[in-house]
């Protein structure tokens, strides 16, 4: 996951750098007084995510198997966490309802 958010950092620097010198150039048109920043920004947001889209699809897909694997060793930890638990309260209880029977 991280190496996908370091991919993907990667691309919307490249798209900044770029965007950043066409503003400049005069390619594309500057903000409005000293919104040119927050235009170089959104801009490169833009232009990023749709290239990051395409192109690190089968980092994404990795990075979601890798996701998918965790979530189920978590949630078999968590059940078999939950059935030791019971085990532990029918163990405890069992003498005591013997006890009043």
């Amino acid at each position: 996951m991280l190496r996908y958010t370091l991919m993907r950092l990667g691309i919307f620097a490249g798209c900044l750098l770029v965007v950043w010198g066409l503003v400049y150039a005069g390619a594309f048109p500057r903000g409005f007084g000293d919104s040119n920043l927050l235009w170089v920004l959104l801009l490169s947001l833009v232009l990023s995510a749709p290239i990051s889209f395409i192109v690190l699809r089968k980092e994404r897909d990795r990075a979601s198997v890798q996701v998918a694997r965790r979530v189920d060793r978590m949630k078999a930890n968590i059940e078999a966490n939950r059935s030791q638990e019971d085990e532990a309260v029918d163990e405890a209880t069992a003498p005591v309802q013997s006890q009043t029977s």
